[in-house]
């Protein structure tokens, strides 16, 4: 949720950032609601303090015998009881209509985000990694897979469409990848690892910005609830409604769960094979920080994805991405792209955002500065809020495939692995009716 403070401060500001976002807006419309939800508190602020004031009046002229003075406060609250809540019912539906316009407008970008449409306006930070040459033609991971354990047409015929059947190999080398992500996480960057719901209500949904806007891209469950897109919703909501102290921070979350998206936009892109599945497994990492430490911990928390694929060894780049490809909640974004022979391209497998205090508003997440040098207490402010993916299952094992494959059609296991996997260092196809 903006600021709208922000808004009132320098609205022709606010509309140029929106803009930047492909978002145009008016700010006028914005302040023109913001003022005269203002004008109808104020009003019933008045109201409600002058029908007490008159109320007690009515009893002092009585005990006076005052029936006129009496009379004539009687009728002046009479009438305040009849506009209050007239004042109340406007109040309420000028907020709504402001708070619903409010909760769809997307982070501000900060001002180092290059502009942009789409992808092909994102800017390369830097590449790294060695690309690996093969003396064989290349095989994508759909090509390599099956043999290894991905069993895309069992999977189709269990769910349907973008769901596979991991066995095998390919099952074997998705716990090594999610445990070898959590052991990196916890052990060398400090995170606490959670095992959080992966069912929420709709205000976590709300908290991170999934919700109102993007409820297709969701799946939502009989009862209500919503399955989670990412662990980050679960993660970033530990701190909804509460203030913390200062010295609690940072916190540091990081889960390895399942995560569920409907993929509603994504129609026709990547139909095959293990890239963009409905289900996927996914470590993520959360940062909760004060303002003034946000910028290097989004820095700390994309060394720590690079660092996942570094070990795994692995060539990737980091993308900034455009103001037109950013997520709705963030003010910058990272996108690690992992490269992919078999494709001959590279392709997301991280992403890393800092939010500033978007979804801190929208969860009342909030902070209390340490106190000054009198020992006075500080207004609290709102925390920043980061996320990133540390390691992808899927693609990780996508990226893998491609990048170690052999020509017989076997699989080397990266070295970081192989202790995961009883000391494992290449999987082999199953028979053709294995």
């Amino acid at each position: 949720m903006l600021d709208i403070r922000l808004i009132r401060d320098d609205p022709a500001a606010f509309d140029a950032a929106m803009a930047r976002r492909g978002k145009p807006t008016d700010a006028t419309t914005i302040l023109d609601l913001d003022r005269r939800r203002r004008e109808l508190l104020t009003e019933l602020q008045t109201g409600q303090a002058r029908r007490n004031e008159a109320s007690k009046a009515i009893g002092a002229a009585k005990a006076k015998k005052d029936e006129a003075t009496a009379a004539t406060l009687m009728a002046e609250v009479a009438s305040l009881k009849q506009r209050l809540p007239e004042l109340e019912a406007e109040e309420t539906q000028v907020g709504g209509t402001l708070d619903t316009l409010l909760a769809t407008l997307p982070n501000l970008p900060l001002a180092d985000v290059p502009d942009g449409a789409d992808e092909n306006d994102n800017q390369l930070v830097h590449e790294r990694g060695t690309r690996p040459t093969f003396d064989f033609p290349i095989r994508e991971h759909d090509a390599i897979g099956p043999a290894i354990g991905l069993d895309f047409e069992t999977g189709a015929l269990l769910a349907g469409a973008r769901f596979t059947l991991v066995r095998g190999h390919a099952a074997r080398l998705a716990r090594a990848l999610g445990q070898y992500g959590l052991n990196v996480l916890t052990r060398d960057y400090g995170y606490e690892e959670v095992v959080p719901p992966l069912l929420v209500r709709d205000e976590a949904m709300f908290g991170t910005g999934q919700l109102p806007k993007f409820a297709e891209d969701l799946f939502r469950t009989t009862d209500g609830r919503w399955l989670i897109p990412t662990s980050e919703v679960s993660l970033t909501n530990i701190v909804r409604e509460k203030i913390l102290a200062a010295s609690d921070l940072p916190l540091r979350f990081t889960a390895l769960t399942p995560c569920f998206r409907s993929e509603a936009g994504a129609a026709g892109r990547d139909t095959r094979g293990f890239i963009r599945q409905h289900q996927f497994d996914k470590a993520e990492m959360v940062s909760i920080v004060e303002p003034d430490q946000s910028e290097a911990e989004h820095e700390r928390m994309t060394a720590a994805a690079e660092d996942v694929l570094t070990r795994l060894e692995l060539p990737f780049r980091r993308m900034k991405l455009c103001t037109g490809d950013m997520g709705f909640s963030a003010a910058r974004t990272f996108d690690i792209e992992v490269w992919l022979p078999g494709q001959d391209r590279y392709r997301e497998v991280s992403s890393c955002s800092t939010c500033t205090d978007f979804q801190a508003r929208r969860m009342n997440a909030r902070f209390r500065p340490a106190k000054d040098d009198k020992g006075s207490e500080k207004a609290t402010k709102f925390v920043h809020t980061l996320n990133g993916s540390g390691l992808v299952v899927g693609r990780t094992i996508v990226a893998i495939l491609e990048n170690y494959q052999q020509a017989d059609g076997s699989v080397a296991v990266p070295s970081v692995l192989q202790p995961y996997l009883g000391g494992l260092n290449r999987l082999e196809p199953r028979p053709a009716n294995g």
